[in-house]
This record gives C-alpha cells, structure tokens and sequence, in this order.
C-alpha cells in the first residue's frame, strides 16, 4: 500500500463471534466480519435462520453447468446498507415440475431500482439532520457507551499477542483462512465467499 511501510503490523482486520444476554436472542451467534482491501466495499446484514431439525427435500445445487442434489441452504435476509442500498430474501422453493424438489430462489428489493431519483448521499442526509436539529439517525450516548464496553477491552488485550493473535490476510482477499473457525458446524461460511 502507498505510503504504508513494508513492516507495518498496524490491525486492518477483524472477525468476531458476539452474543447479546438477554432472553431473546439467546444462544443466537452475531458474526462481524470488517477490514480494509476486500475484494468488495459492501455493508451488509444478513440474517441466517436456522435450518428446520428434519430436513424432508432435497435441493438442486448447480456450479456453472454442473447440477446435484443436496440439502436446502438455510434461508437468509439480507439488509445491504451500502454501496447499493437493498433488501433480498434468499429461500428454498419447490421448483414447478412433476417431482418434489427445491432450489434456491431469490427475492430483492433494490432502492435504485424502484426510486429513479438520485438518492441522497449518507452525509448529506446528516448535515442535513444537524442543520434541522433531529438526532433520529445518530448514535445515542448509551450507545457509543455500549460499543467502548465492547471494544475497549479488545483493543488492551493486543498488547498481549497470546491472547490477540494476528494473522495477515492476502489484499483482495475476505481475510485470513482463519476466520472460518468462528463457525459452529462444518459447511457453514460468509455471506460473500
């Protein structure tokens, strides 16, 4: 990278595994996957459900030309924030024919597409809001509060690379092969890979 030195150990990555405490999502894994040099620059949500405990159909799965029968992927939301703002639902359907079998469908609503106008850029939209004085799309106190509890214990223990281990990742790449190991179950990956 321009104007970085070579041995720079400076963090531009991180891969978490986060769970709330609190009755409601319970035992529900929140994965947060961020850094610079990503083959994407994307914000995104997505929200896996799980996968029913008896799995009845099978799904057509193809990789170009190639087509076999698997098990249903776990339906998925996806919130997409940026660049291109949109909400898409990923499911298993049955596929219009004589036999019972599912393939993975898509349904999404892209902003652009259904607002032809230029939609205004996320500063604008704040400066905006300041100038007008709602703070409806700002961060509260107890919020940012939340967040330092959650990071500022990270950020001491880097200093112990025991507890901290830092991996390099290849630029243009979603990060180290390591991160998969956030995972609960074999098969499972990130939403982009």
């Amino acid at each position: 990278e321009d104007r970085v030195p070579e041995d720079s150990n400076t963090e531009t990555f991180l891969a978490a595994k986060f769970y709330l405490d609190n009755w409601r999502w319970a035992g529900v894994p929140i994965l947060l996957r961020t850094g610079k040099r990503l083959p994407k620059k994307v914000t995104e949500i997505a929200v896996q459900f799980k996968k029913p405990p008896l799995q009845w159909f099978k799904t057509v799965e193809c990789e170009g030309d190639v087509c076999d029968l698997t098990h249903a992927k776990p339906n998925v939301l996806t919130f997409t924030i940026a660049p291109d703002e949109s909400i898409s639902l990923n499911f298993s359907a049955k596929r219009p024919s004589m036999q019972v079998v599912v393939e993975n469908a898509t349904m999404e609503f892209t902003y652009s597409d259904h607002w032809t106008k230029a939609l205004p850029e996320a500063y604008e939209r704040l400066l905006l809001d300041v100038m007008r004085g709602d703070s409806t799309l700002f961060t509260r106190s107890d919020e940012v509060e939340t967040a330092w509890r959650v990071v500022d214990p990270i950020l001491k223990a880097k200093d112990d690379m025991d507890s901290f281990p830092m991996d390099t990742y290849a630029p243009g790449s979603w990060g180290p092969d390591r991160v998969d190991e956030l995972f609960d179950h074999k098969g499972q990956s990130w939403l982009n890979d």
